[in-house]
């Protein structure tokens, strides 16, 4: 699963990765949580014209997906994640993964390595960033859920899968990261139907992330600075990641 992330590149960077999309200059965020905003960048309404540039806006939704349907969100369980293998046929998820993908800019995510309750070990946390740097774009779902009095929350949630070779001894499941040459087919819900994007909802290969060790500051939301990627030192000591020849496609991400 993916609990927590981090985005720090500035607005600058994020609009050229992602083609011009209108970005305000944000703060950086160390220590993103559920239920709080994040930012998605969605398709847009309509090209201006004479632009050659892909018609996307920036939004901000809540960490949390909301089905349409649900009547009363504190009777409904907080969905941060969606597993990619099953949202395409899950009640919660078929319509967004049909009409509302999205993506979910980040520098990187946390994840926890938990030791068995035998061992007496302590969780141990990981700050998980692109080995080249830069910013990723994780596949997200977006919903927007309608109160009895017609307020509305956009809401959304981060698609996972099976963890690739490099990040599977901390955790089974990662996000799914969308490559830059894949961003319109995935945010391009009119033509292109859930099975049709099924192929780019797969792990990076073994070696496009690198794990890092870190404190266990980030276990507070109200830490929110810099030095929770400060790497510390682990007893654990995770496998090198299988040697893979790096794509074009993996290389346009930096």
């Amino acid at each position: 699963m993916c609990g927590r992330f981090a985005l720090t590149s500035s607005s600058a960077d994020l609009r050229n990765i992602f083609s011009g999309v209108d970005l305000d200059d944000f703060p950086a965020r160390y220590n993103i949580a559920p239920t709080q905003p994040i930012l998605v960048v969605i398709a847009g309404e309509g090209r201006e014209r004479g632009s050659n540039l892909p018609d996307r806006r920036a939004v901000l939704v809540r960490w949390g997906f909301t089905p349409g349907w649900v009547k009363d969100p504190r009777d409904f369980p907080l969905l941060i994640n969606a597993r990619a293998e099953t949202a395409i046929g899950k009640a919660s998820f078929r319509a967004a993964m049909r009409h509302r993908r999205v993506l979910i800019p980040a520098s990187g995510f946390y994840e926890w390595h938990r030791p068995s309750k035998e061992s007496g070990g302590k969780p141990q946390a990981y700050w998980i960033r692109p080995r080249r740097g830069g910013v990723v774009a994780f596949a997200g779902l977006m919903e927007t859920w309608s109160s009895a009095d017609g307020s509305e929350v956009d809401t959304g949630a981060i698609l996972t899968t099976s963890a690739s070779a490099g990040i599977s001894a901390i955790h089974d499941r990662m996000p799914v990261v969308i490559k830059p040459e894949d961003f319109s087919r995935w945010l391009d819900c009119k033509t292109q139907e859930p099975r049709e994007v099924d192929d780019l909802m797969q792990s990076p290969q073994g070696d496009f992330f690198e794990a890092i060790p870190v404190s266990d500051k980030v276990n507070k939301v109200a830490n929110m600075g810099p030095d929770l990627q400060e790497p510390v030192v682990s007893e654990r000591t995770l496998p090198a990641p299988e040697k893979q020849r790096p794509d074009i496609g993996q290389l346009s991400f930096f």
